[in-house]
């Protein structure tokens, strides 16, 4: 039999920061939860234990990929339950690892789309460092050389400047996407969806199955046979839905739970 392939965003969709948890049933009701990263000695992402439970039984019977705009050593922090999963996307489709090393060939091929279909990079980051105000920005990275992104006081973010900024990064083959703290431009090309349907066609997979709640991960729920995305995030904002895609109610880390039980009952049926 063909196996399922199930490619899933990891933060705001499987795992959860303490101030993404959404917790807002009473205390007591609360569900247990499972740390799975630490940061600098301090604990940074979890899921329900439920959720964990979930999830090893899915690595049992499909092929889980994460699939995360996250840099390699930022997804490397990560400790998911079960066994480790033999593929992986990082930097939004800019590595695919394999047993946790990046596919050098892979890597050399989008590196050169990115030179041939937008700006580069340099021209991106010069236009953030320009434009960004001191006054709301915490932070400028970039990410593995391949795309920028800034850390910001949300708060104080006009809401303008982020307009304004799709709109120069569109006519120059980049996208932008609010994420939390984090506005990130990213190039065009650079897509979950590709890198999903490079492991798709090396593990023969029959089936895709995916989730995600940002507008980076819209092109990986176009290209799955089935997707779910949860009640927050900028697609939930934005009302976004497309055939085979799932909105699902459920907001914070209760989202992550229903996701992988959306994901093994798809599995079992397949």
């Amino acid at each position: 039999m063909s196996p399922v392939l199930v490619a899933s965003d990891l933060d705001r969709t499987l795992i959860y920061s303490a101030a993404a948890l959404a917790l807002t049933m009473p205390d007591a009701r609360a569900p247990r939860l499972l740390c799975v990263e630490v940061h600098e000695s301090r604990p940074l992402s979890y899921l329900t234990e439920t959720a964990a439970e979930l999830l090893v039984e899915l690595g049992d019977r499909a092929v889980f990929v994460p699939t995360t705009t996250r840099t390699r050593k930022q997804y490397q922090r990560i400790n998911l339950p079960g066994p480790a999963p033999s593929y992986a996307i990082c930097a939004n489709g800019g590595h695919l690892l394999v047993d946790g090393v990046s596919d050098p060939d892979w890597h050399s091929a989008v590196l050169a789309r990115l030179a041939e279909e937008c700006a580069p990079l340099a021209e991106v980051r010069d236009h953030l460092a320009a434009t960004a105000d001191p006054l709301w920005v915490r932070k400028h990275r970039v990410a593995e050389d391949l795309f920028a992104y800034l850390v910001v006081e949300r708060e104080l973010l006009p809401e303008e400047w982020v307009k304004e900024l799709a709109v120069w990064a569109e006519n120059r083959g980049w996208t932008v996407s609010l994420q939390g703290r984090k506005i990130y431009a990213v190039p065009k090309p650079l897509t979950k969806s590709a890198a999903v349907r490079e492991v798709a066609r090396r593990t023969g997979a029959s089936l895709t199955l995916a989730a995600g709640d940002s507008l980076l991960d819209a092109d990986l729920l176009l290209a799955a046979d089935l997707g779910w995305r949860p009640g927050h995030g900028e697609l939930a904002e934005s009302d976004w839905t497309a055939p085979g895609i799932s909105a699902l109610p459920e907001r914070g880390v209760a989202a992550g739970e229903r996701i992988l039980r959306e994901f093994l009952r798809a599995a079992r049926q397949a």
